[in-house]
């Protein structure tokens, strides 16, 4: 699922990176364009940080279930409840 997201995120970075850098080739005076290409290289930028973000807490999530799965495998089942004795025999009505 990890995977899934991070790579929506990169996609849309890249969608993003995309239409940033066509704004910066447009632009009329040099400081525009050197503002759009800030912005579409932060945005790959940032999106590769959330991504990593993303692959770690996964990875974390996945470890803590491993050892959580392990302590109870380990640990000793309860004890077994004694089998219920046979119903009693119904009182006949005399």
């Amino acid at each position: 699922m990890a995977k899934k997201q991070a790579k929506a995120i990169t996609d849309a970075a890249r969608k993003q990176h995309g239409r940033l850098m066509g704004m910066a080739v447009k632009a009329k005076d040099k400081e525009t364009k050197e503002r759009h290409k800030h912005l579409a290289k932060n945005t790959l930028a940032s999106a590769a940080a959330a991504a990593r973000r993303l692959q770690i807490t996964a990875e974390n999530v996945a470890d803590s279930y491993a050892r959580s799965m392990k302590k109870a495998a380990e640990e000793k089942p309860p004890a077994a409840k004694p089998a219920k004795a046979a119903k009693p025999a119904k009182k006949k009505k005399g």
